[in-house]
């Protein structure tokens, strides 16, 4: 039998800012707790998650945002990922400066997970762990 393949994980930010230092600390998290990170890279497009999320396999998708446009955004790539049969199943969690009441509408809404600054990074780490272990 084969060995079981690392957690793979896309982070990538939305939006027009270019402000990645808390991706790249959840993305040094992510590896330093043995998961493999694909970073998608700043102002990433709804198709570009669907793309990346099929090419490089990933079981969740982590997209950080920091501007306005939150609940523009956000919703558009979710969609995109629930109308590909391939990416439907994939859970998606949002991270950055979330308005109390984007944060509950992004939940309801099907975001799996939503992380504010100060957020701790092993709760994230666990989290994510959690979720790609629901998938198999």
């Amino acid at each position: 039998m084969g060995e079981k393949r690392p957690i793979r994980v896309l982070l990538a930010k939305a939006g027009l800012d270019g402000h990645n230092r808390g991706i790249q600390l959840v993305g040094k998290a992510l590896r330093d707790a043995g998961m493999e990170v694909v970073y998608g890279g700043l102002r990433i497009t709804p198709q570009e998650v669907v793309e990346m999320s099929i090419q490089e396999d990933v079981d969740v998708v982590g997209i950080s945002i920091f501007s306005g446009g939150l609940m523009t955004i956000i919703p558009k790539i979710y969609r995109a990922m629930q109308e590909n049969e391939a990416t439907r199943d994939i859970p998606m969690v949002v991270g950055g400066i979330l308005p109390p009441a984007d944060a509950e509408e992004l939940k309801r809404m099907g975001i799996k997970g939503v992380f504010g600054p100060g957020s701790d990074l092993e709760e994230i780490v666990e989290f994510i762990r959690g979720l790609a272990r629901s998938r198999h």
